[in-house]
């Protein structure tokens, strides 16, 4: 795969606190400290973040490296499932919906579905579990129809990270009590489990009968000094949402997407789908890249789960001759310190676009080394309303540090009218 852009400096959270991400091996050449950073949040539960530089999430990343991350994780899949398996693929939100996707790709997976958190109530809701360290705990699974996940296919269960096994072990309780199969395979860019946490999920596996394999780019642990928690609490409350004299502009561009082809993987994204996505795509960066100055760099920025089609858009405008990196929102709340070695050098804080929401969302860094980017915000219908521009909206914290934005609001699918368009082809 392409070679992350790493920190040559020792990370700050290593030098000042202790934090350390070690590495123990990899299947495929590379270290954890070339996949991850360590950050930090202020939570009672988990006071760590790692920070990963080949997902695109936190940190501003060039769209082939992210792809060629998924593409060699898909295909440390492919190695232990054999090249004739036909699976079928489950992403966890919000951080690997994306990552899922490029894994679902590579394999040709005959089902790509990613849990999510927005409920879409004219398709329900097929199962649920739940994230035990995360801020946003509740996972649902939304498939047009159920019957897209009734096979005994194998089932790849993908995250950026594995720190316990947990997670991916209460999912495969949830879809095996829905679905029983008999094989599971957990694919993570990193994977942080200690011996003990191995072993639990092999005594799941045991107590489901079924095998579940692991695989990873890099394999390490966690080294957490004593009283994290407490220390993250006493350094200086973080500087967000920065004031330039400075506002920047924002630019509205409508692209049109096909109601009846999936935008991403929430309501199930088929095989025989891929030609369609691929040419909406296309077309969806050509009418953007019309609306773009070339000599400027340009961060495309996705909503939260919608990290697949700005990621394959953000490649498309790279390949065109635009100077892209990539990055998506987030619910996840961290700790944003300006200092050499630190990952999150520059945080927002805003309130949810989509209506009914509360709890505030983030976008960190969403910066150009020494240039001036102009930062591309896409997202889709849902999330297109008055919240984005009004007060302490995204727009409104992003343009009030200076920062030229580009709203592209793609129309997405209909989840409706896909179901009854698959229902059809079904009949």
């Amino acid at each position: 795969m392409t070679s992350p852009t790493v920190l040559r400096e020792v990370p700050w959270a290593t030098e000042h606190l202790g934090l350390t991400l070690a590495h123990v091996d990899s299947a495929v050449g590379l270290t954890v400290p070339e996949l991850i950073e360590p950050g930090l949040r202020r939570n009672p539960r988990r006071a760590h973040l790692l920070v990963s530089t080949v997902l695109g999430k936190h940190l501003p990343t060039e769209p082939g490296v992210v792809i060629s991350a998924g593409n060699t994780l898909g295909d440390l899949v492919a190695e232990v499932l054999g090249s004739d398996v036909d699976p079928v693929v489950l992403g966890f939100a919000e951080t690997a919906t994306g990552l899922g996707h490029c894994v679902a790709a590579r394999l040709h997976a005959r089902c790509y579905l990613h849990s999510t958190r927005r409920d879409v109530p004219q398709v329900g809701t097929f199962a649920g579990f739940e994230e035990g360290h995360s801020h946003a705990t509740s996972h649902q699974l939304q498939p047009t129809s159920a019957e897209l996940f009734a096979n005994d296919l194998p089932l790849v269960l993908v995250d950026d990270e594995i720190s316990t096994g947990a997670t991916a072990v209460d999912a495969i309780r949830a879809l095996h009590r829905h679905n029983q199969r008999s094989r599971y395979v957990v694919a993570s860019l990193v994977d942080m489990r200690t011996s003990e946490h191995r072993d639990a999920m092999d005594v799941a596996a045991a107590e489901l009968g079924v095998r579940i394999d692991s695989v990873s780019l890099a394999q390490g642990c966690t080294e957490l000094p004593d009283g994290l928690v407490e220390s993250v609490a006493a350094l200086p409350d973080p500087v967000l949402n920065g004031v330039a004299e400075r506002a920047g502009t924002v630019e509205r561009v409508d692209l049109t997407w096909p109601a009846t082809v999936p935008d991403g993987g929430r309501h199930g994204f088929l095989s025989e789908d891929v030609p369609a996505f691929d040419h909406a795509v296309g077309s969806v960066a050509a009418a953007l890249g019309d609306r773009l100055d070339s000599r400027r760099p340009v961060i495309v920025v996705g909503h939260e789960e919608l990290m697949y089609l700005p990621l394959r858009v953000a490649e498309a405008l790279s390949t065109s001759g635009h100077r892209v990196r990539y990055q998506t929102t987030t619910r996840s709340p961290a700790y944003v310190l300006n200092e050499a070695g630190y990952p999150l050098r520059r945080g927002f804080r805003f309130i949810a676009p989509e209506s009914g929401e509360e709890q505030p969302r983030f976008l960190y860094n969403a910066q150009w080394p020494d240039e001036d980017a102009v930062v591309v915000v896409m997202v889709d219908a849902p999330a297109d309303t008055d919240r984005l521009t009004s007060k302490g909206g995204l727009l409104d914290v992003l343009t009030a540090s200076g920062t030229d934005v580009v709203l592209a609001v793609v129309s997405g699918a209909d989840p409706a009218r896909l179901r009854a368009a698959r229902e059809g082809v079904s009949s």
